[in-house]
C-alpha cells in the first residue's frame, strides 16, 4: 500500500473539498462513518468562498491527506488568538476508523507546533458529540469549560434540526513549540 502523503490545498482542490467535507458530515453518505452530523444538521457543511479565504489567508492551511494522489481526508489549521485552531476535519466515511484521521490530526499539530511555533491547538466541537469529544480526549485534548453559542440563522454552518446545539472548546498543549 502506498504511504499517506500530506500537502496544502490550492484553489483547484475546492470542488473536491466541498464533496469530501459534505460526505463526512451531511446526508445519507455520511452515515457510513461515525462523524456524521446528519441527525443534527441539514444544509451545507462548508462554503467554497470560505475555503478560498482559508487557502489565501496567512497562517492558515487546509491540509490534504492523499494516497496515490487520491484525496482521503482534510483539515483546516490556522493561527487564532496565539494558538493553533483545528477544524473542518473530514475523512472519507468508508475510511473512518482506519488511522487516516489520526495521522492527519498529528500532521496538523506538527504544522501548528513545529512550523508556526504555537503553544497549543484548540478546536470547537458541538457539545453533544460525546463520541467525537472522547476521540479528541484520547489524543490529549481537554475540555476547557468554554462554551460558545451555535450560529443559528447562519446557513454557512448548516440548518439545525434541534435547538440545543452549542460548541465546546477543547485544547491541547503542543510539544515542538518553544517553551
Amino acid at each position: 500500500m502506498e504511504p499517506l502523503t500530506f500537502r496544502p490545498a490550492v484553489h483547484a482542490d475546492i470542488p473536491a473539498l466541498v464533496t469530501l467535507v459534505t460526505s463526512a458530515y451531511r446526508g445519507d453518505a455520511s452515515k457510513q462513518g461515525w462523524t456524521t452530523e446528519a441527525d443534527m444538521l441539514d444544509g451545507q457543511r462548508i462554503d467554497p468562498g470560505v475555503l478560498a479565504g482559508d487557502i489565501d489567508r496567512d497562517r492558515s492551511r487546509i491540509v490534504l491527506a492523499e494516497r496515490a494522489g487520491l484525496l482521503l481526508a482534510c483539515a483546516h489549521v490556522a493561527e487564532e488568538d496565539g494558538a493553533g485552531y483545528f477544524g473542518m476535519f473530514s475523512v472519507r466515511p468508508d475510511l473512518q476508523g482506519g488511522g487516516v484521521g489520526k495521522a492527519l490530526l498529528a500532521e496538523a499539530e506538527r504544522v501548528a507546533g513545529e512550523e508556526w511555533e504555537l503553544p497549543a491547538m484548540r478546536m470547537t466541537v458541538i457539545d453533544i458529540r460525546d463520541e467525537l469529544i472522547a476521540f479528541y480526549e484520547r489524543r490529549g485534548y481537554a475540555r476547557t469549560g468554554i462554551k460558545k453559542p451555535f450560529p443559528y440563522g447562519d446557513e454557512r454552518y448548516g440548518i439545525p434540526k434541534r435547538d440545543d446545539l452549542r460548541f465546546e472548546v477543547l485544547e491541547k498543549p503542543l510539544t515542538g513549540a518553544p517553551a
